[in-house]
């Protein structure tokens, strides 16, 4: 019985270690980074109606990062970052750009929703539109189709009694969207455009005739670059820091706890292989303050495994018996543990919350790096040494960096 619990210890040690072995490279090569370790820029803007238009609302706010983040894609930028911040700013961080003033340029220029005719002349513009005034119906077959009003019913009706019998096509700056025909006049100042659309396709066509009805002009208010080369040293250097400390503060811990701090080495590297992990699945991007919080957490995954081991090492003094000593002392630091960590959760969610950009990416790392934390080094180090000392094989106090002469009588 005793040889089956050292066995699945080393089972699960070389389970975790050939995992992490096997899958570390495609994981590392797969992180995103953001652009103060790539290299790009970010660029800050502040929204205005164009020409005393309509004022900006959260609405036409969204979907002008959405229309930003669709020009970023045409222009073959990889997964460009873009949020929108209070009322009216708009932030977007471009990772691996060069051609920094280009890309700028053609960011900054106002959304440019026309309806034209067959000729190409410019019949409507988007500021010739309802706000909000597009919407998705469905008509007498159940078939998805577009509503869609306008500001003057009268310029509305003479264009569609000109180009009857012809296309009114539909374009987002240079690019068009749909090429309805126009069946007769249309009078009242509302219409549908129908056609073989499905549900996604008709709702995409709403939302693009709704964020040309509200045009914002983008004023640029902070911009930031970083070279490729500054942000490759920087990930280097960073990352260096962190290998070597972590290698000091492990190799303290197997000096100071024995025993304990060989499982401690054990659950922090596997603590930092699954936070690799959950980094990958949620495709979030490494920014420095993300790995700031990334070496911040294994110093609280460190601190977890001595509080634990301490507590442990009190109850050996006091005589109890290893097992004993392992059950008491994991029960009682298990609150100590549980309340910091919990502390720790309440202040990043604050941060989320109040933050933008690199704080959020602060925060968010911080929350996760204490979940995978207390799954690795609280419960995985406590199995861990639970099945070292059923095995029988490490029994005396001095394994456990209790010196014989430290123990008390009960």
């Amino acid at each position: 019985m005793n040889g089956k619990r050292i066995i699945a210890f080393l089972a699960i040690v070389v389970i975790m270690f050939g995992a992490i072995a096997w899958t570390s490279p495609s994981l590392v090569k797969d992180i995103r980074l953001g652009l103060d370790l790539k290299g790009g820029f970010e660029v800050l803007y502040e929204a205005q109606p164009i020409e005393g238009g309509e004022k900006v609302t959260p609405a036409s706010l969204k979907e002008t990062a959405k229309s930003l983040e669709a020009r970023a894609d045409k222009f073959g930028i990889a997964e460009p970052e873009i949020t929108t911040e209070g009322s009216n700013r708009i932030r977007i961080k471009l990772a691996g750009v060069t051609n920094e003033d280009e890309v700028r340029a053609m960011l900054k220029k106002p959304i440019n929703l026309t309806f034209r005719g067959p000729d190409g002349k410019i019949e409507l513009q988007g500021n010739d539109f309802t706000q909000n005034g597009a919407k998705v119906e469905f008509d007498q077959l159940g078939k998805p189709m577009v509503t869609i009003k306008l500001k003057d019913a009268k310029k509305f009706e003479d264009v569609t009694t000109r180009l009857t019998g012809q296309t009114l096509g539909i374009y987002l700056d240079e690019e068009m969207l749909s090429n309805p025909s126009v069946n007769y006049p249309i009078s009242g100042g509302s219409a549908q455009i129908s056609g073989e659309y499905t549900m996604e396709e008709a709702t995409k066509l709403a939302d693009t005739i709704n964020m040309g009805a509200l045009p914002l002009k983008l004023t640029e208010k902070y911009t930031q670059s970083v070279g490729a080369t500054l942000g490759q040293e920087s990930l280097k250097k960073t990352v260096e820091a962190g290998v070597i400390g972590t290698i000091i503060i492990l190799v303290f811990l197997i000096i100071l706890f024995r025993i304990p701090g060989v499982v401690a080495a054990i659950t922090v590297i596997s603590y930092t292989w699954l936070l690799v992990v959950v980094f990958n699945l949620m495709n979030a991007t490494l920014t420095l303050p993300g790995i700031a919080a990334f070496v911040l957490g294994i110093g609280m995954a460190v601190d977890a495994n001595i509080i634990m081991y301490e507590r442990i090492k009190e109850e050996i003094r006091s005589g109890k018996s290893l097992l004993s000593s392992l059950k008491t002392g994991s029960k009682n630091s298990f609150r100590t543990i549980m309340d910091a960590n919990i502390t720790n959760i309440i202040s990043s969610i604050v941060l989320y919350y109040i933050g933008n950009g690199a704080i959020r990416g602060f925060a968010l790392t911080m929350i996760f790096s204490i979940l995978v934390s207390i799954l690795t080094n609280v419960f995985l180090s406590r199995l861990l040494i639970y099945l070292l000392i059923q095995s029988k094989l490490f029994t005396k106090p001095s394994y456990y960096g209790v010196k014989e002469d430290e123990i008390r009588a009960l």
